[in-house]
């Protein structure tokens, strides 16, 4: 039985994680780096213990330290949330063979599901729809561009070992395949340590679909329908949605009875999400599984009832899914914006700083998810993600009228966040009659952005930030910035008012 779990994340997560442990009676242990001393997770769990210095591999991605520190403290279980070791098949194998509980999938499954090519190649095998191209990471250019013209440019050139857009790049012609063969490679060996690169066929006006499941040790697998995740900057999700205004009962049926073939290809089980590119035709294909909590499962939450970190903890206890598939219901709709420290006219790049006013939103259908509280520090180190605010309702239309209300009434102050971005996007005609893509940011809200801060290749949030860090330092830059007064009626923020 589970009697105690140390939480190996921080920020929201952690905060979510800690709610679910109160609710069971189980101890929560939160960790630390040193620039999260006094953060909001660190004072509501029931212990906690500094894990290293600020930077994340010293801190959170210590793999060694944080197992030590768990069998130390006698904790039963690791919750790892997502990102930083969740998805980490070695942290994952360190785990199991520490007689520790983790609350997740095997490391058998995550390693199967974590390399794209052997992922697709799996999926194939299993009559799972895959976008056409290589199953093989591509040997050298040559190769790549015999591929890429037989199944017809565009094409994308994806990272075999990781995603969130790195090591990611649209090629439009065979010109260009060379230069960006090369990008993709070195940004891929730089952000996971493999260079290897797969080809796909560019799918045109994509949305972007994927599917909640749960499956415990008894062989039992269930879905909880699809979330709508098209709205994107940098190929990472800003609004997500459940369920997807664009998904009919038909391709619900055969996109949820996928999504369950392929957490069965690979024995999965726990939490995960199947991910899927749907064309304007309505045929989807397998892009990726996340194995582990999504950071937009909170909207599946509302439209369902079902609690997933619970669901998670139970699984991981041993525990059979009393949840059965029929009596599975899509209650309302719901949306999610996840709220970030990022100045938009610089680039999208972090704010960082200390939060000198923070005041909730509140009212009927409406759920804050949140890493901070007044005075808590938003550091250069981690993602700068604050918090998460949820609204559901009836419909899509009461979903976005709480929505808009909620953000209205949300106050943060002490950093720069993008709810004026949300404040844009809920007004325009593609995002409310849902014929938006994933292209729908690009194509619609960032020629409207200052020009002189784009830098498609800048996507790395410490590097932005310790470029800025410096170069705040010099007068020369701080006085170009004083002056930089950008026009409203030619900038984003004037149509917020229109």
């Amino acid at each position: 039985m589970i009697k105690k779990i140390l939480i190996a994340n921080r920020g929201e997560i952690a905060h979510r994680i800690i709610k679910a442990c109160r609710e069971l009676g189980i101890t929560s242990v939160a960790i630390y780096s040193e620039a999260d001393k006094n953060a909001l997770h660190v004072r509501r769990a029931d212990e906690a213990y500094l894990i290293g210095p600020s930077p994340a591999n010293e801190s959170y991605l210590n793999k060694e330290k944080i197992i030590k520190l768990a069998k130390e403290i006698g904790a039963d279980a690791i919750h790892p949330g997502y990102g930083f070791v969740s998805e980490n098949p070695e942290f994952i194998r360190m785990v199991e063979e520490s007689g520790i509980i983790f609350i997740g999938p095997s490391s058998k499954s995550v390693k199967m599901m974590g390399e794209k090519t052997s992922a697709r190649r799996l999926m194939k095998l299993n009559n799972v729809p895959i976008v056409p191209g290589t199953t093989e990471p591509i040997k050298n250019i040559e190769e790549g561009k015999k591929v890429s013209s037989e199944i017809g440019y565009p094409v994308m050139l994806k990272a075999a070992s990781g995603g969130g857009g790195k090591g990611m790049r649209k090629i439009d012609r065979e010109e260009d395949f060379e230069e960006s063969y090369n990008r993709a490679k070195n940004e891929s060996l730089k952000a996971f340590g493999n260079d290897d690169v797969y080809i796909e066929k560019f799918i045109e006006h994509p949305k972007h679909i994927e599917v909640q499941i749960l499956a415990d040790k008894f062989g039992n697998y269930i879905h909880l329908f699809e979330r709508e995740c098209s709205v994107q900057r940098r190929h990472q999700k800003v609004i997500e949605e459940a369920p997807s205004i664009a998904v009919d009962e038909e391709t619900r049926k055969n996109i949820t009875q996928a999504a369950v073939n392929a957490a069965k290809a690979c024995n999965y089980y726990n939490a995960g999400t199947i991910e899927f590119l749907m064309d304007k035709d309505k045929k989807f294909y397998f892009l990726e599984m996340n194995t582990r909590l999504q950071v937009e499962h909170p909207v599946t939450e509302m439209i369902t009832g079902v609690d997933l970190v619970k669901q998670q903890i139970k699984i991981a206890n041993g525990e059979k899914i009393t949840l059965k598939q029929e009596d599975l219901k899509i209650h309302g709709h719901a949306i999610e914006c996840r709220i970030y420290a990022e100045d938009v006219d610089n680039n999208f790049a972090p704010s960082t700083g200390k939060i000198i006013h923070h005041r909730l939103t509140s009212g009927p259908g409406i759920r804050i998810d949140r890493g901070i509280d007044v005075l808590s520090e938003v550091p250069i180190y981690y993602d700068p993600m604050l918090s998460k605010v949820i609204a559901w309702g009836i419909d899509r239309e009461e979903a976005l009228a709480r929505m808009k209300r909620a953000l209205g009434e949300y106050q943060i102050s002490g950093v720069i966040t993008n709810i004026p971005v949300f404040n844009w996007v809920l007004k325009q005609k593609t995002f409310l009659d849902g014929t938006f893509d994933i292209n729908f940011l690009d194509n619609e809200f960032m020629p409207l952005v200052p020009d002189k801060w784009k830098d498609e290749s800048s996507n790395d949030y410490e590097e932005i930030a310790a470029i800025l860090g410096a170069l705040l330092k010099h007068k020369e830059f701080q006085n170009t910035l004083s002056n930089n007064n950008i026009s409203e009626n030619n900038s984003w923020r004037s149509q917020l008012y229109e």
